[in-house]
């Protein structure tokens, strides 16, 4: 099986390609823009803050361009090692690429994580477009107070509102990040969509139920693990056999995860496998199990052992 490919632009001669950052506070959309982008699902999203952990490249083919771009974890005061980690793969992120685009709400004032994050551009140098995201929520003549706002705190190289749900304005902002390729080879293999293993993604697209699913402080505790990922049957009808074990810090919340009569793992388990079987393009028979590794997030030998390094 092979998945997070699709048919890709001419990688052959005359090349370029582009590295962008999209950076921004949590929960304004920079998943669903990855997403938007790369015309499918990479990162995962959710109503809720801090639902990327990781920093995920997406790949995006423009004819002869090859787009690189990074979601990173909406920018944070940490309040766990694993927040501190998160907060520490946005900075970095924002370094060492051709452009940075700083996501914002349609609010005319500048928070105090958006300032934070015009801070490190400043440091790092690099050129930066201001993107207003969810135009499709507000009227027209809300957005000049917007613009005007961050226009006084930085001078950025163009301003861009879109709805990354929608997709309005998605192509003027596709041509601004085309203006900063530059000649050179691509940097993943034709038809590439991202970077993240498929056992990776497997697990992302469970946690994200678990965020869809369960209230409060409970998701937020959890990761998964990917115990078991095989293929069986031919060509014609291949099966994958997933299984996968979920994290949770307290002995209730493993209890609210199963939930009454095992209803809540249940549904969980059947709404991750419908997305896995888009993804995988074949059948899935997911297992899950629900253990408790207390305060896990604020041990760094734990959180290595998840995958957060």
């Amino acid at each position: 099986m092979s998945a997070g490919k699709r048919p890709g632009g001419d990688a052959g001669m005359n090349t370029k390609n582009v590295m962008i950052t999209i950076a921004g506070r949590p929960n304004v959309g920079k998943s669903t823009l990855m997403n938007t982008l790369a015309g499918e699902k990479i990162s995962i999203v959710s109503n809720k803050p801090q639902t990327t952990r990781n920093r995920v490249f997406g790949v995006v083919a423009a004819g002869g361009t090859q787009i690189v771009m990074l979601d990173t974890p909406g920018f944070h005061k940490p309040r766990t090692k694993l927040g501190d980690y998160m907060a520490g793969v946005t900075r970095e992120s924002v370094a060492d690429v051709d452009a940075v685009l700083l996501l914002v709400a349609p609010i005319a004032n500048i928070g105090t994580q958006e300032a934070l994050l015009l801070e490190r551009i400043r440091e790092t140098g690099v050129p930066a477009i201001l993107v207003i995201n969810k135009i499709d929520a507000v009227k027209k003549d809300e957005l000049p107070p917007v613009i005007a706002a961050y226009a006084s705190a930085y001078d950025f190289a163009a301003v861009v509102p879109i709805s990354a749900k929608t997709g309005d304005g998605v192509d003027a902002l596709l041509g601004e990040l085309l203006k900063f390729a530059a000649d050179g080879p691509w940097l993943f293999p034709e038809g590439v969509v991202t970077d993240q293993p498929e056992k990776q993604i497997i697990s992302e697209l469970i946690r994200e139920k678990l965020l869809l699913c369960l209230q409060r402080e409970v998701p937020h505790g959890t990761a998964v693990e990917i115990t078991k990922f095989s293929e069986r049957g031919g060509e014609s009808d291949p099966i994958i056999d997933v299984d996968a074990v979920i994290y949770c810090e307290k002995a209730s919340h493993k209890g609210m995860i199963i939930g009454k009569n095992g209803a809540m793992l249940k549904k969980i388990g059947q709404l991750s496998r419908l997305d896995i079987e888009q993804f995988m393009g074949a059948r899935v028979f997911l297992t899950t199990w629900v253990k408790v590794k207390e305060n896990w997030r604020d041990s760094e030998a734990r959180i290595r052992g998840l995958g957060y390094s």
